[in-house]
Order: structure tokens, then C-alpha cells, then sequence
């Protein structure tokens, strides 16, 4: 089934893209074009002006740091559980990192610090969890950031904090958002509105709201649910 018909978007190297709309619409596929989990048949993504195909799938992945909504962290230390997959990270930069988002502090105060191991018995609330994920994406230090936002399952006041923390990991890299809070993505440089599997608008907040389109309708819905 072909789904996102004649679709085009020009995207600057450092640019905050969100892509958002009403569950199932296919915000996801979108990211797995990017990360050729799917290839295009027709048309072609270009990075850097470079077709995508050319890259060998390992090589393009690497370009891409990633926060999901779901995290995950394994049994280890937590300076493993931040430098996962990456060689010759240095201790600084990982504090760097930590620091960054918050966690040094929360860390350095454990019985081994960093060296203090993660278990499933570790009461790390999910705030904690995301601002992990967070870190070790700034470690690995790629040039584009997929952020799935991670915030439905956290406080306000965490909230805050990780939404702190995924500003910083995107200063000066290109991102893409998967928005589920629009509130969230409104300083964004380019939105895409998908429904059904198709972009059916695209612009910036202010550009979307004027059209009474289905991105003001999505938008006001939320600040009348609450």
C-alpha cells in the first residue's frame, strides 16, 4: 500500500523538524524512510546531497542519535549504560554529559558513582530513565537526533527537566520530532502534519494556525483537554 504521496521538504543542517498528528498517522514511517528501515520507490532522500541508497545501512544509522519514547537501560554500570556502543569515551565526557542534562549531581552521591551498577532493583523514576537516554545520545555526539518525546509518562516538574535536557542534545544538530505535546514543538523550524500515512500540511506553527487546517485542530484540542 503506497502511502505519503508527492511529498518534498528541504531541511537545513541544524533545523528543529516535528512531525506530528493523531495516532497511526504514520509519524513513525517517516523516521524509518530516514534511517532506510524502508526505501523510497520513487523519488529519493538526499543527505548532504547524497542519495541515501549510496550509504551502506550501518553507516547511515551512525549519523543518527536517538531518544525513544520507551527507554531502556541494561544491567551494567551507569557509565556502560551511557557509552553503550560507543569506544574511547573518556570520563569527562561523560560527566559533560550528565551535567548537561542534570544526573552528575544524582550519580555522583551513589555508593560507586559512576561505577555503581544498574539493576532492576535500582529506583530510578522515568524521568531519571529519559535523562540517561538523553546522555548517552550526547555522547555518541551524531549530527541528526530523532527524539520520539518522552514526556507522557513523567511529572510537570520532570517534564521541564527532560524537555531542558532534549533542547541542549539538539543545539546545533538537525532534529526531528515526533511531537505528541504540540506545545512542545511550536518554536520548530518546519512542521510536518501527517494523517492517514500522508504529510497533509506542512509549515511553521504560526504558517499552520492561519490555514484552520487540521494542525489548529489537533492544537486547541489539547489545550481544551486540559
Amino acid at each position: 500500500q503506497q502511502i505519503i504521496h508527492d511529498f518534498s521538504a528541504d531541511v537545513q543542517s541544524g533545523q528543529k523538524i516535528a512531525i506530528v498528528g493523531p495516532t497511526g498517522a504514520g509519524k513513525t514511517t517517516m523516521v524509518k524512510l530516514l534511517m532506510r528501515f524502508y526505501d523510497v520507490n520513487s523519488g529519493a532522500i538526499l543527505l548532504d546531497g547524497h542519495n541515501v541508497k549510496d550509504f551502506e545501512r550501518h553507516d547511515l544509522r551512525k549519523a543518527f542519535g536517538m531518544v525513544l519514547q520507551d527507554t531502556w537501560l541494561f544491567e551494567g554500570t551507569y557509565r556502560e549504560n551511557i557509552v553503550y556502543g560507543k569506544e574511547n569515551v573518556t570520563d569527562e565526557q561523560v560527566r559533560s554529559a550528565c551535567k548537561a542534562v542534570g544526573m552528575d549531581h544524582f550519580i555522583m552521591t551513589l555508593p560507586d558513582g559512576y561505577d555503581t551498577v544498574l539493576s532492576d532493583r535500582s529506583s530510578l523514576s522515568a524521568g531519571q530513565r529519559q535523562l540517561l537516554t538523553i546522555a548517552r545520545a550526547m555522547v555518541e555526539n551524531a549530527p541528526m537526533i530523532i527524539l520520539d518525546e518522552a514526556t507522557s509518562s513523567v511529572d510537570t516538574r520532570t517534564e521541564a527537566l527532560v524537555q531542558q535536557a532534549m533542547y541542549k542534545l539538539t543545539e546545533g544538530r538537525t532534529s526531528f520530532v515526533i511531537a505528541h505535546r504540540l506545545s512542545t514543538i511550536r518554536d520548530a523550524d518546519l512542521i510536518l502534519v501527517m494523517e492517514k500515512g500522508d504529510v497533509v500540511e506542512s509549515g511553521t506553527h504560526e504558517q499552520l494556525l492561519k490555514k484552520d487546517g487540521l494542525y489548529k485542530e489537533l492544537y486547541y484540542s489539547q489545550f481544551e483537554a486540559k
